[in-house]
């Protein structure tokens, strides 16, 4: 078994959609970034490809590279499940902390984790999703960003013994 963490950070801005653990959010502004700035799935694939020492997604699907613009989280988890697969590993669990002041994300958990656990091949009773404030402190709490923590264990496939 190997642990993995990732952290992802992105602001929030007007005239973007809000995705957050693959949802579509309804708020009026959304998170910046090249891709969808789905801080959920980028904190989430960075602690996979973490745990499998693979790098991190922003070697794997730089914002430089234009076939990454727009990318979404979604498509993104599923390509980094697919790189653990072809490393020997599997994923065994997720827990993951999404850290945004407003909207309150709760409502949208359930999805949240049905979302991560079909892209990577894991029963959502796998994928664990809290939200928590900032209390209103710094620029998390002034409501200037999103940002997200997962850790992760995976395990060795057959093909790794």
């Amino acid at each position: 078994m190997r642990i993995g963490f990732g952290y992802d950070v992105h602001r929030l801005v007007a005239g973007r959609s809000l995705v957050i653990g693959g949802v579509d959010i309804p708020f009026e502004k959304g998170l910046d970034g090249h891709s969808d700035a789905d801080v959920l799935l980028h904190a989430v694939a960075d602690a996979l490809l973490g745990a499998a020492a693979l790098g991190d997604i922003g070697t794997h699907f730089p914002d430089t590279d234009e076939r990454w613009a727009g990318i979404a989280g979604v498509d993104l988890l599923g390509r980094v499940a697919g790189k653990l697969l072809e490393a020997g590993y599997r994923t065994h669990n997720i827990d993951a902390t999404v850290v945004l002041e407003r909207p309150r994300l709760q409502p949208h958990v359930p999805r949240m984790r049905a979302i991560i656990a079909r892209c990577l091949s894991v029963d959502e009773d796998a994928v664990s999703v809290k939200a928590t404030t900032h209390e209103k402190m710094d620029a998390m709490g002034r409501g200037e960003g999103a940002s997200a923590f997962a850790m992760c264990t995976i395990v060795a496939t057959d093909r790794n013994g």
